[in-house]
């Protein structure tokens, strides 16, 4: 290992040289206080950063014990250091130079509190961050002195500024370790509550535009306020005594004029299973860790789905018990959503009717009368979500504001009126038997959960040209895995790119060591979640990512199943 004087020596030596002869640099490098690793030197000034990753020890970086004694304390201290590395790294970056030459790139986290490989904390107090350095250069020959600049200058002056406790404010500290344990504490009460869902009072919920996950100004949203019937108090380690409303499990209508906030709340929801930020409004809004966002996705892929507890008998005799197509319509991309999740292991779904398949959700009785049963296919919706909960454990939330059919199999009812909401199950209970639909249940057989798929061999292949293993997130939607393009638009849950980032690297983990033609996808995803519980998202990478965000399993499900390739035995 050398040293900082060495590695100025260094740089002197290569000044003027072709760009390749920064491939020197690789290696380690012992600084004052922390070390330098040089895991990957770009090939070319207009290519990717070269990896860099810095050590600080625990006697550099004096994090307090007391941000380190549980796993959410540990990625809540990471959480603000990367946050404030991302902000130092983009003013200090950049400079003079060909293409990305001088370039400081941190993978920045979101709202939401996960594990990330931009910036660890460990149970020793040692601080691990990555970030893409651009190594400067005229053309395509090094810039020695610009290169010693953010080497040696730039990079020690990133880690007193952001990667030691002395640059944090200790209370700032405190104050996101604490929520992060009591969100994780809240959520894990939720089962011993019967409740799928937590939204303390006083939560803002509305987010300030579709891009800006941040809350809405406290003058422009409505903070949230429980019903009293369904006001919950629970006790939390830092906070201590909260009230909200508490969502029971069972089959949950949300209803309301259009634009009052129902939707918002659903978003709250889907998101809530992930922690979030102090100050981001929803930092005691908690949702079961397994809740999945279904929604109609017309065109989608699906290979070898049991949607048959929802459709059968297609025109020309279409099997459903093995159900692939390469464009799925509304209705049976909607069913294999619901199957898929099942299989991954959700016992939770959340639906709004705006994203949904209307054939799918309802049939009333006019058309029941217009299109007898024996001419139609689908089973809807309102008439086995009942019956999942009441089998199979299965909870549904769905926003209606166009289907008052379902208010016979509702057990609770919400409604919204100007962002604030009511408990009207009593009356929706009244409604129900005073104006029958006088509808037919078109249920045929009973409800089972899927078994599982075995997905085949050789059918996700991640590789590209001479690249075993080609995986790239051109943006948050699209994942280019090998030579196919996975479109991942309509999965809700997914938290930015370097989330996507995580999970095309999972699924080409899977596909090398997991998907051998016995395991059930179900157990290739727990054999991912091990691994990743096991040795971290670095499981996923030997190269030591600097980009990787923290996933569930329910989300590489969904990658998987959105791969064209992909076919099951």
């Amino acid at each position: 290992m050398g040293d900082s004087a060495r590695l100025e020596a260094l740089l002197k030596n290569l000044d003027g040289k072709g760009y390749g002869a920064y491939k020197a640099l690789r290696g380690s490098w012992r600084f004052p206080g922390f070390t330098l690793h040089v895991d990957h030197v770009q090939g070319d000034p207009f290519a990717a950063p070269s990896r860099l990753r810095i050590i600080v020890p625990s006697e550099t970086a004096l994090f307090p014990d007391t941000l380190r004694t549980s796993t959410p304390r540990l990625l809540a201290t990471a959480h603000v250091l990367a946050d404030d590395l991302a902000a130092r790294a983009a003013a200090l970056g950049g400079g003079g130079g060909s293409g990305r030459s001088g370039d400081l790139v941190v993978n920045a986290p979101s709202q939401a509190v996960l594990p990330h490989t931009a910036v660890q904390l460990h149970r020793d107090g040692t601080v691990d961050a990555r970030l893409g350095v651009g190594l400067p250069a005229r053309g395509r020959r090094v810039l020695a002195k610009e290169a010693a600049r953010l080497l040696l200058v730039t990079l020690p002056e990133l880690v007193r500024s952001a990667l030691v406790a002395a640059a944090h404010d200790p209370d700032r500290l405190s104050l996101f370790a604490e929520t992060n344990e009591d969100a994780e504490h809240l959520r894990a009460l939720l089962p011993s509550l019967e409740l799928v869902a937590f939204v303390a009072d006083g939560a803002i919920l509305p987010r300030r535009s579709g891009v800006d996950d941040r809350p809405l100004p406290p003058d422009q949203a409505v903070p949230f306020q429980a019903p009293d019937s369904l006001r919950v108090e629970v006790t939390l380690p830092n906070r201590g005594a909260v009230t909200g409303m508490g969502i029971p499990s069972g089959v949950t209508l949300v209803v309301g004029g259009g634009f009052h906030g129902k939707s918002t709340l659903l978003r709250a929801l889907q998101d809530g299973v992930y922690n979030h930020v102090p100050g981001d409004g929803r930092e005691r809004v908690v949702t079961v860790s397994d809740a999945v966002k279904i929604r109609a996705e017309d065109g989608r892929g699906v290979a070898g789905v049991d949607i048959s507890p929802f459709i059968n008998r297609l025109p020309l005799g279409r099997d459903t018990l093995d159900f692939t197509t390469p464009n799925a319509s509304g209705s049976t991309s909607q069913a294999a959503a619901i199957v898929e999740a099942l299989e991954a292991g959700s016992r939770t779904l959340l639906m709004d009717e705006d994203t949904c398949a209307t054939n799918f959700m309802i049939r009333d009785r006019r058309m029941q009368t217009l299109v007898p049963k024996e001419r139609e296919p689908i089973t809807p919706f309102v008439d086995r979500v009942r019956e999942m909960h009441r089998t199979a454990g299965v909870s549904t939330i769905l926003v209606l504001g166009g289907s008052g059919d379902y208010l016979d199999v509702a057990d609770t009812v919400l409604s919204f009126q100007e962002y604030r909401v009511t408990d009207e199950t009593p009356r929706a209970r009244q409604v129900a038997e005073r104006t029958p639909t006088g509808r037919q249940v078109e249920v045929a057989s009973a409800f089972r959960l899927p078994e599982g798929r075995r997905p085949e061999p050789g059918t996700l292949d991640p590789s590209r040209g001479r690249r075993s293993v080609s995986v790239k997130v051109p943006d948050a939607r699209t994942v280019l895995f090998g030579k196919e393009t996975v479109d991942v638009a309509a999965v809700e849950q997914v938290v930015g790119r370097g989330q996507l980032r995580a999970l095309g690297a999972a699924l080409a983990l899977a596909s090398a060591d997991l998907i051998d033609g016995h395991r059930t996808l179900a157990e290739i995803l727990d054999g991912i979640q091990r691994r990743v519980e096991d040795g971290g998202l670095d499981a996923l990478d030997p190269r030591h990512p600097g980009d990787f965000t923290g996933f569930r399993r329910y989300e590489l499900a969904a990658l998987l199943n959105r791969t064209r390739s992909l076919s099951v035995l």
